[in-house]
């Protein structure tokens, strides 16, 4: 099951169309490919789109998109300007059937994929470079704010949405 855009891919698209020109790109957990389309089409100078689920593999060979599979940073050589992720952010929901929670759930508390990103992206980011992230209200935040502290990460949260049952923000994490 490939992740389908959302809310949150929308709202993270609106900040990659504003930092992406002129940018090495990596789009982590790239899914339909949406973050790695809107930076090209904003004047990124090269986009890496990653994924770790071979369907959304298959699905990038028809998009002329530079793609590798890859576990988070897994199979990742080199540094870039911009990472962007949509993590799956969410808690686990005994209730989803289990191809859905691919897309969505985060690990059992719902942090567990993002800690994980965290802890491996400043070995692949540029001195200068920047991190968008989104992250939701139903995600746990206490492990994620003392790790960025540890890795000397500082973040901003450039947007918001507020839905019934969450709200949303795009993150911008940097040295």
């Amino acid at each position: 099951m490939i992740y389908q855009p959302r809310e949150d891919s929308f709202l993270l698209a609106r900040q990659v169309e504003k930092y992406a020109k002129n940018k090495k790109v990596l789009d982590i957990g790239t899914g339909t490919s949406i973050q790695a389309e809107t930076a090209l089409k904003a004047g990124a100078k090269e986009v890496i789109a990653s994924d770790i689920d071979i369907n959304v593999i298959k699905h990038l060979k028809n998009k002329g998109i530079k793609f590798i599979q890859s576990d988070l940073f897994s199979n990742i050589i080199g540094n870039f300007d911009l990472i962007i992720f949509n993590p799956p952010y969410l808690p686990k929901d005994k209730s989803e059937d289990l191809e859905s929670r691919k897309t969505t759930t985060g690990g059992k508390k719902g942090d567990e994929i993002l800690l994980r990103f965290l802890e491996q992206v400043s070995s692949h980011l540029e001195r200068d470079g920047v991190v968008l992230l989104i992250i939701s209200s139903l995600t746990p935040k206490e492990k994620i704010f003392s790790l960025l502290k540890k890795l000397s990460f500082k973040y901003n949260v450039l947007n918001s949405k507020s839905f019934f049952f969450e709200t949303l923000e795009v993150w911008e994490i940097k040295k």
